[in-house]
C-alpha cells in the first residue's frame, strides 16, 4: 500500500507551529491539500508560507464547538471533501501536587481533552469510508515526569476516548489512532528552555534530554509528521485503535 495522500483533504489543528507544522509539511509533501487551524492569523499566514501552495489556514479555537463547526463548513465548501483530521492542538500547564490551580486544570483539560472531542465529533459525519483520524497523545500519558500530572492526565484521557470511539465508529470505515511523541525539538521547547536556564543552556539542555533515549536524541517535528502520514494513508488501512509511540524508544525503557 502507498503512503501517498494525493487527492486527500486534511485538517490539522494547532498547525501553525511545532509538531502541528511538521505534520502539515509532511502531509503536503505527500500530496494532501492541508488546512491548518490555530488561534492567531499572523502565525497561520507564516505557516502557510512555509508549507506551500497546498495549504490554507483558518482561525479556530478547538474549545469552541461552534467555531469548529464553522471551520469544517468552510473546509467542505472550499474543498468539497474531508478525508483526514489530525487533532494536534494542545497545551501544557505544569505544577506539582499542592500547587495546581483551578485555572491550570480547566485550561489544560479544555484544550487537550474537550478540544479533541470538539475536533473529532463534528468531523466524523463529513468523512467518507476510508477516512482517518489521528489524535496526538504523548509519552506523558504513561511516563509523566514530576509536576506534569495535568498534562499526562489529559493525554491519558484522550487515549481512553479513542478506545471507546473506535467502537462507536464500527461500520463507518473511518479509522482512528493515537500518535504519541516524546520530546520534540520545537521552538516552544527551546523558548521554555531559554526562559528556565538562559540562552547558553538551550543546546546543552536539548542534548541532555535525548541522552536517556535509545536513539540518543529527541525528535524533529517532521519525524512526527512522517508517522502521522503513515496512520493517515492507505498503508495503515487495517490499523485502528493503536497508540503509536514515536519517541525513539523512550516509552519502552
Amino acid at each position: 500500500m502507498s503512503m501517498s495522500l494525493d487527492g486527500k483533504v486534511a485538517v490539522i489543528t494547532g498547525g501553525a507551529s511545532g509538531v502541528g507544522l511538521g505534520i502539515a509539511q509532511e502531509f503536503a509533501a505527500h500530496g494532501a491539500q492541508v488546512v491548518i487551524t490555530d488561534l492567531d492569523r499572523s502565525d497561520l499566514d507564516r505557516a502557510v508560507r512555509q508549507i506551500g501552495s497546498a495549504s490554507t489556514g483558518i482561525v479556530a479555537d478547538v474549545t469552541d464547538m461552534a467555531a469548529m463547526e464553522r471551520m469544517y463548513h468552510e473546509v467542505k465548501t472550499g474543498h468539497g471533501r474531508l478525508d483526514v483530521v489530525v487533532a494536534n492542538a494542545g497545551i501544557g500547564a505544569h505544577a506539582p501536587l499542592g500547587h495546581i490551580t483551578e485555572d491550570q486544570f480547566d485550561r489544560t483539560f479544555d484544550v487537550n481533552v474537550k478540544g479533541v472531542l470538539f475536533t473529532v465529533q463534528p468531523a466524523v459525519p463529513l468523512m467518507p469510508d476510508g477516512g482517518a483520524v489521528v489524535v496526538i497523545g504523548s509519552t506523558g500519558s504513561i511516563q509523566p515526569p514530576a509536576g506534569m500530572s495535568l498534562y499526562g492526565g489529559s493525554k491519558a484521557a484522550v487515549r481512553c476516548l479513542v478506545r471507546a470511539w473506535i467502537q462507536d465508529l464500527k461500520g463507518s470505515g473511518i479509522r482512528m489512532n493515537v500518535l504519541s511523541p516524546g520530546a520534540v525539538d520545537t521552538p516552544s521547547l527551546r523558548r521554555a528552555a531559554e526562559q528556565a536556564q538562559g540562552t547558553d543552556a538551550v543546546v546543552p539542555l536539548i542534548r541532555a534530554m535525548g541522552e536517556g533515549n535509545p536513539t540518543g536524541r529527541i525528535a524533529d517535528p517532521r519525524e512526527i509528521g512522517k508517522a502521522a502520514v503513515f496512520l493517515a494513508s492507505d498503508a495503515a488501512d487495517f490499523v485502528t485503535g493503536v497508540e503509536l509511540f514515536v519517541d525513539g524508544g523512550t516509552a519502552q525503557v
